[in-house]
This record gives structure tokens, C-alpha cells and sequence, in this order.
């Protein structure tokens, strides 16, 4: 699952880098997201290392992630234990990825709507970092900002590994894609 805001005008934005992992997902695998009807997400199904794989946005706003999750799971006959949510963070410079399992929300409202409904909070997350504002700009203002130049291509970095480690985990174990994408943390 990417978090994002919908619509046309968060689609660039920092705070959509969820949302752009899946489409670039959903690209590779040559398969389409589309909204069932009455559905507040988009879906796809691809079966990539011959493993099914669901790919899914949210269509609430970015508060309210978790409240797909009844619908879905009926959907899709998926649980947390198979959940992997791929969200924006200020706490890593522009492009650099993380990937972990459970703790707190961190703030993000996003993985706190989903925790809350969920009832658990161990679930994967794949955070891609987009910085921190500067001093004066409010933090609303930077993550629904579009970033330019060098951090654009940082940006476009880290959705691309972002997307490698999602389908690594298909055919490898969570430690060693964890390995994988957190070296350059150290």
C-alpha cells in the first residue's frame, strides 16, 4: 500500500512518494490500478515470482488511510501480516529509504489512521525520506510542496529502490531486504 493524497494537485507532491512507488510498481508489472466500484482505493493484482501481489491506494485523504482496511481485507482475503506500507518521512534526507517492522506512528497521520484500525501497529513500513523544511516553512506547507532539482531526483531515487525493495520481498526474507535498503543509513 502507497499513502498519498488524491487528485491531480497532490500528485507531485513530497507527501505522495506512497502513492508514486505503487504506480511505478503497478508500471513494471504492466498491470492497471483501478477503483472497484463503491471503493474508497484503487487496486491492482499482478503475480510477479508467481506470488500474488496487491497493489492499492488509498483514496481518503492521508488522515484517514486505515478506514479502507474492512473493505479491502474482504476484497483481497489479506491481513497485516502480509501489509507493507510505503510512506514519506522527514526524518531521512530526500531519497533515502528505510524499511521496518512496526512501531509507533511517528507522528505520520497517515500510519496513525492505520494503526487505530488496524489494532496493531507490526506491519511493514517503507519509509522514503523527503527532508525537513526550513526554518520558516511549516510542515504542511513542505509535504504537500513539490520538490525541484537535486532533491526531485533524489526523490525519483528513492521511489525507485523504494519499488526494487517492495518486490525483493516476494522472494526474499524482510531481514535481508531490510539489510539491503538500510546500508546506506550507516
Amino acid at each position: 500500500m502507497g499513502l498519498g493524497n488524491p487528485g491531480p494537485r497532490y500528485l507531485e507532491t513530497r507527501h505522495n512518494v506512497g502513492f508514486r512507488t505503487v504506480g511505478l510498481i503497478a508500471r513494471r508489472l504492466r498491470v492497471a490500478l483501478r477503483r472497484p466500484w463503491f471503493r474508497n482505493y484503487r487496486l491492482a493484482r499482478a503475480w510477479p515470482e508467481g506470488r500474488p501481489l496487491w497493489l492499492v491506494e488509498p483514496l481518503t485523504y492521508m488522515n484517514r488511510s486505515g478506514q479502507i482496511f474492512p473493505g479491502l481485507w474482504s476484497r483481497t482475503g489479506g491481513d497485516a501480516d502480509g501489509l507493507v506500507v510505503v510512506c514519506d518521512t522527514l526524518d531521512l534526507p530526500p531519497g533515502q529509504c528505510r524499511l521496518r517492522r512496526g512501531g509507533s506512528s511517528a507522528g505520520h497521520k497517515g500510519l496513525a489512521s492505520i494503526i487505530a484500525v488496524l489494532g496493531r501497529a507490526d506491519f511493514l513500513r517503507l519509509y522514503i525520506g523527503i527532508g525537513r523544511p526550513r526554518a520558516q516553512e511549516q510542515v504542511v506547507d513542505y509535504v504537500l510542496g513539490v520538490s525541484g532539482g537535486q532533491e526531485a531526483e533524489a526523490l525519483l531515487r528513492g521511489i525507485q529502490k523504494a519499488a526494487e525493495g517492495v518486490l525483493s520481498l516476494l522472494r526474499e526474507d524482510p531481514e535481508k531486504v531490510m539489510n539491503a535498503l538500510n546500508q546506506a543509513l550507516e
